[in-house]
């Protein structure tokens, strides 16, 4: 497994695979409406390229090295809050679950966090979304519930969670 620093040139794939990985992981929770809307307004061109420009805001791309396939991407913010980076986005393509790949993306973001000032990591995750025990298994656990409303009269509902270096932020 290999994970590359995304760039500008990049943005396409990004885009590639969050529809692929979207319109299987969210065809049950979500209208097909809401994905198109969610896809169109979070990986706009200028929504990718505004993250690259942020020097807190990193995008990787997950790489099968045994077949040189893309399989998926994460994307998150150090510095979000603090002592805390935020895990926006983490996508695989349906054929890669189940490999271990996810396992690996959060253990390389543990990884990236614990070498800087950052103590704790959180995501959004929407409640009927069975990331949720994956998340669980890698250590994260609920902390909030949140209702965003993300506009064209759609909301995100959503568990916070977190995962906690050394057990606290003290």
């Amino acid at each position: 497994m290999k994970f590359i620093e995304a760039k500008e040139k990049d943005i396409p794939l990004i885009q590639d695979l969050a529809k692929r990985s979207w319109e299987v992981a969210y065809a049950t929770i979500l209208s097909s409406d809401q994905i198109e809307y969610m896809l169109r307004t979070l990986y706009s061109q200028n929504e990718i390229k505004t993250h690259l420009k942020n020097p807190n805001y990193r995008y990787y791309l997950i790489c099968d090295e045994s077949n040189n396939s893309f399989e998926g991407f994460i994307g998150y913010e150090q510095g979000y809050q603090e002592y805390t980076t935020k895990l926006h986005r983490i996508y695989l393509v349906p054929e890669s679950k189940g490999k271990g790949i996810g396992k690996a993306a959060i253990d390389f973001l543990k990884e990236k966090v614990s070498s800087g000032s950052d103590r704790r990591i959180i995501l959004n995750v929407n409640k009927n979304n069975m990331a949720k025990k994956f998340y669980e298994s890698q250590g994260f656990s609920v902390f909030d519930e949140v209702v965003v409303d993300i506009g064209n009269g759609y909301v995100m509902d959503d568990y916070q969670m977190e995962f906690l270096f050394h057990g606290d932020l003290t």
